[in-house]
């Protein structure tokens, strides 16, 4: 089964989408991502799903990467007597770590991480912003504020502090045993949450190993700053746009996606664009226009993968919101001038013989107008390089003998992955890649291919051979 678009879909499951039929559904329309979000739901459950798309991947043949998503630090008010206070514009009002319940005038924070980060004069948002205090006295065991927005504040409401990175690590104890359960099942991505420093991607590296790639979900101000140590450290990025849109203007929020989406195709690292892409649809069967020209944007911009979070996971409409979401990528890369403003992001090839190879692959493609270009890969360093390369063919095969890396690689632009056994030399390397092009219905005779992988073969990160081939009776390298 090969999809006809290069941008990949992410799809959460939850209460809405857990059968095995829905599940097969939403594959068959086009998702090749699910999410399993670990703030919801017990781990029998994620298992029983797990399952269940391992047992898809079977039937189809086509490698399906699963995402875990940690739930992350969730920062919270206390309770208050009447269960709720209703705060005027110009009010005092007190966050401390008293436990009692809270009135007109206080409320409990228990925590005293960001009473030790907090400044005067910082704004601090409650329940995503819809409550506004300007913050005049920070004390050892309190602050207090005059409230600029107003409205009803109701118990546990979340607090977000944006001018503030905070001593936290973005791993709870129960993201810990989350973690630890994912990683026994067999997942293929963690998504990181709550991370603010490149550091938090080394405390979650130490955990996780080489056993699953890393999303770094970029959420928080702080990470923005940092944003290419982060990008450098973790394997994947996700922009999580929700969460940015409380603690930053909503103005900005668009610029910060193309920013974070040219600087992930710069280093290689897939990225992925998320929430409220078709929000709409969660109760409606079409989305709006606007929703449409967001997700037309991100593929517009060369994203690898566009997601669904409620659409999916407990809306009216998921299998209609994945096909949505499939023909508005088909029909962005099929215009004209796709490659173009793709490409207006484009860097350099850095100064190896790897980059080198892949750079003139994607030249040898475009100019013989191949059917695709071919990667072995063990690791799928070479296939990630190829996806940066945005080449204008219809395809990219990765070969690699690893179900691991086929599955990872179901995130990234363009490939398509196919596990195989490793090349013994050069004749079957090309023989390889002729059968799987044509079996996978890719390519037919007369075709060309433009391969590329490294001497010695097996050796993980070696790009060293450039090869171009034509599909026929018999293979003849060119």
């Amino acid at each position: 089964m090969i999809r006809h678009r290069r941008t990949k879909i992410v799809a959460t499951l939850g209460p809405a989408s857990s059968s095995p039929e829905v599940i097969r559904k939403l594959f068959d329309a086009g998702a090749d991502v699910f999410r399993l979000n670990f703030s919801h739901g017990k781990h029998e459950d994620h298992k029983a799903t797990h399952a269940i798309i391992r047992e898809i991947e079977a039937r189809s043949g086509r490698a399906i990467a699963i995402l875990t998503d940690m739930q992350g630090p969730k920062l919270r008010i206390g309770s208050f007597v009447n269960d709720a206070v209703m705060l005027t514009v110009g009010d005092k009002f007190r966050l401390d770590l008293d436990e009692s319940l809270g009135d007109q005038r206080r409320a409990p924070l228990p925590h005293p991480e960001i009473l030790a980060a907090i400044k005067e004069g910082t704004d601090l948002l409650i329940d995503d912003g819809r409550v506004r205090l300007r913050l005049e006295k920070v004390g050892a065991d309190f602050i207090e504020g005059i409230v600029t927005v107003g409205g009803k504040l109701t118990n546990r409401k979340g607090v977000n502090v944006p001018g503030a990175v905070l001593p936290i690590s973005p791993l709870t104890k129960k993201d810990r045993r989350d973690l630890d359960y994912a990683l026994e099942l067999g997942v293929d991505w963690i998504g990181l949450s709550f991370v603010q420093r490149p550091e938090d991607i080394d405390e979650a590296r130490a955990r996780i190993g080489t056993r699953a790639g890393i999303i770094a979900k970029i959420e928080k101000p702080a990470a923005i700053d940092r944003l290419s140590d982060i990008i450098e450290r973790a394997d994947g990025i996700m922009v999580a746009r929700g969460d940015l849109g409380v603690e930053l203007p909503l103005e900005e929020v668009p610029g910060l996606q193309k920013r974070i989406v040219r600087a992930a195709r710069s280093a290689g690292k897939p990225v992925i664009i998320a929430t409220q892409m078709l929000e709409s649809m969660v109760r409606s069967p079409t989305p709006t226009r606007a929703e449409i020209s967001d997700v037309a944007t991100a593929v517009y911009d060369g994203a690898d993968a566009v997601m669904l979070s409620a659409e999916s996971a407990a809306g009216e409409y998921p299998v209609e919101a994945v096909e949505t979401m499939d023909r508005i990528a088909r029909q962005v890369e099929r215009d004209p001038f796709y490659e173009s403003l793709m490409r207006a992001n484009d860097t350099n090839p850095e100064a190896t013989t790897a980059d080198a190879i892949t750079a003139a692959a994607r030249q040898v493609a475009e100019t013989l107008n191949a059917a695709a270009v071919v990667t072995f890969s063990t690791s799928g360093t070479t296939a990630l390089r190829a996806a940066r390369e945005r080449p204008g063919v219809p395809y990219i095969i990765c070969l690699t003998p690893r179900r691991e890396t086929a599955r990872r690689l179901a995130l990234v632009w363009g490939i398509h992955s196919v596990e195989v056994e490793d090349a013994r030399n050069f004749a079957d390397m090309v023989k390889r890649a002729c059968d799987v092009a044509k079996h996978e219905g890719i390519a037919k005779d007369g075709d060309r291919l433009v391969i590329t992988a490294g001497v010695p073969f097996g050796t993980p990160g070696m790009t060293n051979v450039l090869r171009v081939a034509w599909i026929g009776e018999e293979s003849h390298p060119a």
